[in-house]
């Protein structure tokens, strides 16, 4: 179940004022129900179908919201009780799932300033009720209400408000029969039995409140006659008022000691920090003193750093133009190495051509020499052989007669 927001009561969450003003409505709903079949729309967490199954035939508990519902069926449907059930089903108060004339009493508590149609719910309220029936429907004030939230502001959760006469009008546009009454918390005196329950005899002195000032209206519409004497007087668990009053002025009175003392408390503590403040005074103009010197210095120490900063930017701009004309004449140098590299890297390209075309004619040469050696070494070596043959020759009997006779070679 969500927590409380304001709009929707769940038991144990709420103070027992608003506890008060809101089943104090269910309570006047009571005297309507025994023996009926009820309709309850915007039931909320139950609490009120519970109390109007006490006595009523039937009730249907009706609203929109899942875990509203979960926590009604959770809270307030017990098996072991005597009285009938109330059936929860979700639901439209404008478009109710339920057949025509099937109801004599409807409720509506603090529903109809939710609703942006909230003359369907009237139409649709006036179809599902017998002949017979009532619809009773409450609604906060808007102009108490709008006082009320002043600083809070208007309600998030409320599409439209409505004023005495605007209530009363928009009500007998469907109900022939309408008797607005006014619910207000009232100051009482009681006199009554201990454990005392039910109707009692009550009595309204001189009741002059106007509607405007009303907390809020609560509606008896029939489509015939309604029931007579419609007012009732609820008095809460905690009713007591002069006694709640006593305990009151002695809890505030309580209170209001313990404020006392705090304030005293406080009181010497605020003349312990005046005079710690004080003394920290003192040590504060010291140090706006020092500060001021330290201002001083920073000035004078700007002033020269000023001046440096102004021999620094000349020094920085002598010292840039000279790497200017630096970089400048290094990147002419790196040029021409650039051009030389690229003049020695073609000469020894060339020479190296050269030297390859070299060393080719040289292999070929010596492949000459060498070829020409070897035929050299073999006509050498065919001389050798026709000298030897020669000499041989030579020595042979035959030249030597020839010789001898003048004839051949000398």
């Amino acid at each position: 179940m969500t927590e409380f927001t304001g709009e929707r009561v769940i038991p144990g969450q709420v103070n027992d004022d608003l506890w008060a003003e809101h089943i104090a409505r269910y309570e006047f709903a009571a005297r309507f129900v025994p023996g009926k079949n009820v309709l309850d729309v915007g039931c909320g967490t139950g609490y009120g179908s519970a109390l109007l199954a006490e006595t009523a035939s039937s009730v249907i508990a009706l609203d929109t919201a899942p875990d509203a519902l979960s926590y009604a069926i959770q809270h307030f449907r017990h098996p072991s009780t005597s009285h009938v059930q109330a059936s929860y089903v979700q639901g439209s108060a404008t478009a109710p799932p339920f057949r025509d004339h099937s109801f004599e009493i409807i409720t509506a508590f603090e529903v109809i300033e939710h609703l942006s149609e909230w003359r369907d719910f009237l139409k649709q309220a006036r179809r599902v009720l017998t002949a017979t029936g009532v619809l009773l429907v409450s609604t906060p004030n808007k102009l108490y209400y709008a006082e009320s939230r002043a600083h809070n502001g208007p309600n998030p959760y409320h599409v439209h408000e409505f004023e005495y006469a605007e209530f009363r009008q928009a009500l007998s546009e469907f109900f022939p029969s309408v008797q607005v009454l006014l619910q207000d918390r009232l100051e009482a005196f009681a006199f009554y039995s201990p454990g005392a329950r039910g109707s009692q005899s009550a009595r309204f002195a001189a009741v002059d409140n106007a509607p405007e000032q009303a907390n809020f209206f609560l509606a008896v519409c029939a489509i015939d006659q309604p029931p007579p004497s419609c007012d009732f007087l609820y008095v809460p668990r905690a009713a007591n008022l002069l006694r709640e009053r006593e305990l009151h002025i002695d809890l505030v009175t309580e209170q209001l000691n313990r404020i006392i003392a705090d304030h005293h408390q406080l009181q010497t503590s605020h003349e312990e920090q005046t005079a710690h403040l004080e003394s920290h005074n003192r040590w504060a103009l010291e140090l706006e003193q020092t500060l001021r010197q330290a201002q001083q210095r920073i000035a004078d120490l700007q002033t020269e750093l000023d001046r440096v900063q102004t021999g620094y930017s000349l020094q920085v701009a002598e010292l840039e133009d000279e790497n200017r004309k630096k970089t400048e004449w290094a990147l002419r140098i790196e040029r021409e190495l650039a051009e030389t590299e690229q003049r020695l890297t073609a000469n020894l390209m060339a020479q190296t051509r050269e030297l390859a075309t070299a060393v080719r004619l040289l292999d070929q040469a010596e492949n000459t020499v060498v070829e020409r050696t070897l035929w050299a070494q073999g006509l050498d070596q065919q001389v050798a052989a026709l000298n030897a043959s020669m000499q041989s020759l030579r020595q042979t009997r035959w030249m030597k007669l020839g010789r001898g006779l003048g004839l051949g070679p000398k």
